[in-house]
């Protein structure tokens, strides 16, 4: 039977603060694999299932134009293909570029809370091992 290695989680962090992932931060992994980030990935997820659902019945476009439109709206790109034509879809389309605005808002923050986080952890792991 070994004795566990009491220097393994040091060299852990060592490793970990020394290794810089470009690919999983410009593909924000690491804010997917934020447990607290989930709900506002679930929320986009939700909006992007219901808009799509919703252009499809209002407007009669395909799924795939529908989708296409509700990304593209809750980007707020809006390239102007696609518009709505009826009152209805001209109405929930107000609401629901408000709701994309917001959305955008909330995962810049968690950005922002997930990678000031990682930050501090290196700064205080730093500040440790000077003294």
């Amino acid at each position: 039977m070994t004795t566990p290695d009491p220097q393994r989680p040091v060299k852990h962090v060592e490793r970990e603060i020394r290794t810089y992932r470009p690919i999983r931060s410009l593909f924000l992994l690491d804010v997917l694999s934020d447990r607290a980030s989930r709900p506002i990935f679930i929320w986009a997820g939700a909006v992007l299932l219901v808009g799509t659902l919703a252009y499809h019945w209002l407007e009669g476009w395909s799924y795939l134009d529908a989708l296409y439109f509700c990304v593209i709206t809750l980007a707020t790109v809006g390239y102007g293909d696609l518009t709505p034509t009826t009152p209805i879809a001209k109405a929930f389309t107000i609401f629901y570029v408000i709701n994309g605005v917001v959305i955008l808002l909330s995962v810049f923050d968690r950005i922002r809370v997930v990678r000031s986080q990682r930050i501090e952890e290196i700064a205080a792991y730093r500040k440790e091992n000077q003294s």
